[in-house]
């Protein structure tokens, strides 16, 4: 049976995964053979958020597929300036599309656009909630370098708190193997709780630390990520945290041969120009990456065809629900159901289905 739409990387399962592994190396060595594996279909890239890779890259996979695509790069370009709700927006567009890439400054909001699309839905970054799609892209970097992805000694530094890059790929990890964590943050910038928590009941080794120095030499894969400005309340806030990490090349002296840096892009000054010159520095090969697991993706999609919405599975007694978290898309967009699950282990309780929020 095939995943309806890609919110989380967890979405699929890791037979699934290793499909879209398998095909997404088939097509980097053979792309002629898929030329026209999605001619007459259409991809609409839905996009609130700037983007250059992922939006680029999705474009770039459904015209190299034989496609077509349509869609908006910010939302001052669509009916969105006008006061249109994520709902209409999504319950139209999956009309004219047979596949939508949707990126969204709302955490929570691929979850919400799947509920009202008669066509698959894919999650190209919510918030600082998840990005699973460059999970796919790292996951099959890391499995290309590694040869796997267990027993790996994997090194995440900068914004591990909004980071939905970091959040999406640990999530992934936890399911697909068993590694050991160095975690490399400000206290202000550590990663969600419910994240750590994942990490550690699946049996992985964390080690929170504030300095990257302390880690480096041990390190199979080093994640590198920037401090993101869009995500602070201030400028001042921003300015507290940005410049703390920056990788140079007298720091990978004491690094493995064998490290591979990886960085999912844009930076801005945590990793210095002259590292782009060291054989370990695999960062644009990993966007490239993008491209291919992303063709795998949408043709694997592509299968389910159309279908009915989920909202239809709800009724109105389910009612409408407001998340305390402040950026979650229940408290723009009120219309939508209420959502949760139970949270198990040593602190029970609740958490909102859309972004993750711990409820109580």
């Amino acid at each position: 049976m095939q995943y309806r739409h890609l919110v989380d990387f967890n979405d699929i399962t890791v037979s699934q995964w290793n499909a879209l592994y398998r095909l997404g190396t088939d097509i980097m060595r053979s792309p002629e053979e898929y030329s026209d594996s999605c001619k007459g279909k259409v991809l609409a890239t839905l996009f609130y958020e700037p983007s250059t890779r992922t939006m680029l890259s999705f474009q770039t996979a459904m015209l190299k597929l034989g496609g077509s695509v349509i869609g908006f790069d910010s939302p001052a370009n669509s009916s969105v300036a006008k006061g249109e709700n994520l709902k209409d927006t999504i319950t139209i567009v999956s009309t004219y599309a047979d596949i939508i890439a949707m990126r969204n400054p709302r955490e929570g909001a691929a979850l919400a656009a799947s509920l009202y699309s008669s066509c698959p839905v894919i999650n190209a970054g919510d918030g600082g909630h998840f990005h699973p799609t460059q999970t796919l892209t790292d996951l099959m970097t890391i499995t290309m370098e590694k040869g796997g992805l267990s027993g790996l000694t994997i090194g995440l530094c900068g914004d591990l708190k909004h980071g939905r890059t970091v959040h999406s790929l640990l999530r992934a990890l936890t399911v697909l193997g068993k590694n050991t964590y160095y975690l490399v943050s400000t206290l202000n910038l550590k990663v969600p709780r419910y994240i750590l928590e994942e990490l550690q009941a699946s049996g992985n080794t964390v080690y929170e630390i504030a300095s990257l120095d302390e880690c480096i030499g041990e390190l199979d894969i080093l994640y590198m990520t920037r401090i993101q400005k869009e995500r602070f309340q201030s400028e001042d806030l921003y300015k507290k945290e940005s410049g703390k990490y920056v990788l140079t090349p007298a720091k990978l002296l004491y690094a493995k041969k064998d490290l591979a840096v990886l960085h999912p892009l844009p930076r801005v000054d945590e990793i210095s120009s002259e590292v782009d010159f060291d054989s370990r520095a695999l960062y644009f090969r990993q966007a490239e990456n993008g491209m291919y697991i992303r063709m795998a993706l949408i043709l694997t999609m592509l299968k389910n065809g159309r279908f009915r919405p989920d909202i239809f599975g709800f009724t109105e007694t389910d009612g409408a629900m407001r998340c305390p978290n402040p950026v979650c898309v229940t408290n723009t967009e009120k219309y939508l159901p209420a959502l949760t699950y139970e949270i198990n282990g040593p602190r029970p309780g609740h958490a909102c289905k859309y972004c993750d929020f711990r409820i109580d």
